[in-house]
C-alpha cells in the first residue's frame, strides 16, 4: 500500500484505547491522526507525537477509519456519525454486538441509541471472517464472549454439544476489564489477595451476546450458566468451559477436531495433550490458547484465555480493520 490508512480512535486513554494506540502506532499501513478523551485533552499520548483532544474536536475529514473504545450508549451515535461522513469504523463498545434492537434492550436496560445500525457484522475473524472482509461497520465482540466462543467453537460447529444440555462457564478476568474508571471495589485493597464472583448465572450482560452466536452455530444446545469472577491481576482472562458431549461423540477426540479447526489459525493455538492454558501463554498478545480435558467420553472441560485487552478487545478490533481494507489479517499483531 503506497498510501497509510488515516485512523482515529475515540477514547483512547482507556486501557483498551491505550493498547490500541500502541498496536497502532506500529501497524506499517496505518498513520494514527488523532486521539480522543473526555478527561485528558490536552495531554500528550503516549507512544506518539499527538495530543487528547475531546471527542467533539474530532477531524473526520482528515480520517478514513475510526475505532470507537466508548463506553455503551456513547458509542452508537458516534458511529452512526462517523459512517455518515464516510469512514469506516470498528467499534469495540457493546452497542452494536446484539442483532436486534430489543435484545438489546433486554440485557442492557435501555432502548438503541441507534437501532438504524443493527444488525452489525460479529467480529470475531475465527468465526465470521468472510463476512468481515471490505466491511464498514463491524462490531466487536466482548473479552467474555471471545474466550467463551473461541473454546466452544469446534463443537458447536461439529455439533458435538448434546442438545439440550447447559453449557457451564467459570470465567475470570484481570481488573483493567472493568474499565478504567475508578470504582470502589476495583480499588488495590479490595482486589488484592482476593477473588469473587459477580453476575453470576444468568445476569451478566454478555450472556445474552454469547448464547445470541452460539444460536446461530448450534441452536440446539441449552442455557448458558456463566459466572465471572474478579482476579487479582492487570490483565489476562480465563474461560473454564464445561459441556455434555452427544453420545456418538468421545470426549477422547476433542483434541484432534481442535487442531484441525485451529491448526491454520494465526491467533488461536490449542496446546498439546496434558498442557492447560495458562494467563502466561497469552498475556501482552493478541491470541489466544486453548486447552481440553476428557473428564469421562460424555464430559468435556475446555480452558481458553486471552488477554482481555488484546484478543478481547484492541487486537481483535484491529484484526477486524485489517480484514475491513483486505490487508493481512494478522498485519501489526505479531
Amino acid at each position: 500500500m503506497s498510501e497509510k490508512i488515516r485512523v482515529g480512535v475515540y477514547g483512547a486513554s482507556g486501557y483498551a484505547g491505550q493498547d490500541l494506540v500502541e498496536i497502532l502506532t506500529g501497524h506499517p499501513a496505518v498513520e494514527l491522526v488523532f486521539a480522543t478523551s473526555g478527561g485528558q485533552a490536552g495531554q500528550a499520548v503516549p507512544g506518539t507525537a499527538l495530543k487528547y483532544i475531546p471527542p467533539g474536536d474530532a477531524p473526520l475529514d482528515e480520517a478514513d477509519a475510526v475505532f470507537l473504545a466508548l463506553p455503551h450508549l456513547a458509542s452508537a451515535p458516534v458511529a452512526a456519525h462517523a459512517r455518515a461522513a464516510g469512514l469506516k469504523v470498528v467499534d469495540l463498545s457493546a452497542d452494536l454486538r446484539m442483532d436486534t434492537p430489543e435484545a438489546y434492550h433486554q440485557w442492557y436496560g435501555h432502548p438503541h441509541p441507534n437501532p438504524e445500525l443493527l444488525p452489525t457484522p460479529y467480529g470475531l475473524p475465527e468465526i465470521n471472517r468472510e463476512r468481515l472482509r471490505g466491511q464498514s461497520l463491524i462490531a466487536a465482540p466482548g473479552c467474555y464472549p471471545t474466550t467463551t466462543l473461541l473454546g466452544l467453537y469446534p463443537l458447536l460447529k461439529a455439533h458435538a454439544i448434546a442438545d439440550e444440555t447447559p453449557i457451564i462457564v467459570d470465567a475470570k478476568s484481570g481488573v483493567s476489564g472493568a474499565g478504567r474508571e475508578p470504582k470502589p471495589h476495583l480499588h488495590f485493597v479490595e482486589v488484592f489477595g482476593n477473588l469473587s464472583p459477580y453476575s453470576p448465572g444468568r445476569s451478566h450482560r454478555h450472556v445474552g451476546e454469547i448464547e445470541q452466536e452460539i444460536a446461530k452455530l448450534n441452536g440446539r444446545v441449552g442455557p448458558l450458566i456463566f459466572t465471572p469472577h474478579l482476579l487479582p491481576v492487570d490483565r489476562g482472562l480465563m474461560a473454564s468451559i464445561y459441556v455434555t458431549l452427544q453420545p456418538g461423540f468421545d470426549s477422547a477426540n476433542a483434541q484432534s477436531l481442535y487442531e484441525e479447526i485451529y491448526g491454520s489459525e494465526p491467533l488461536v493455538k490449542v496446546l498439546p495433550t496434558g498442557q492447560q492454558a495458562a494467563l502466561k501463554h497469552v498475556v501482552r498478545t493478541n491470541g489466544a490458547a486453548i486447552s481440553l480435558t476428557p473428564v469421562t467420553p460424555r464430559y468435556l472441560h475446555i480452558t481458553s484465555v486471552t488477554d482481555n485487552l488484546r484478543k478481547g478487545a484492541s487486537g481483535q478490533a484491529v484484526q477486524c480493520f485489517n480484514l475491513m481494507f483486505d490487508l493481512p489479517e494478522t498485519l501489526g499483531l505479531v
